[in-house]
């Protein structure tokens, strides 16, 4: 896959990852503006206990207990 390819990051804002701090999460990826990088709020992923979770597609890459420290790793990590 080329980096060029779009890819989309899911953060998931339901109840038990907004405790566990996604909302800062979301936040600190959307301060990013990178081309062919969308970051975009979700839904339950299924995931709960485990949170923040966020997701990075197509590649469906999975990363559990995200903090917003992180965020920088997880831009490279998506070819940002």
């Amino acid at each position: 896959m080329s980096l060029s390819t779009s890819r989309v990051i899911l953060v998931c804002q339901n109840r038990t990852c907004r405790r566990q701090g996604s909302a800062k999460v979301l936040a600190a990826l959307q301060a990013y503006a990178i081309a062919n990088l969308t970051v975009k709020p979700t839904g339950c992923l299924g995931h709960c206990g485990n949170g923040p979770m966020v997701v990075i597609l197509p590649e469906e890459i999975w990363y559990s207990g995200v903090q917003p420290a992180e965020v920088p790793i997880l831009i490279k990590k998506a070819g940002g």
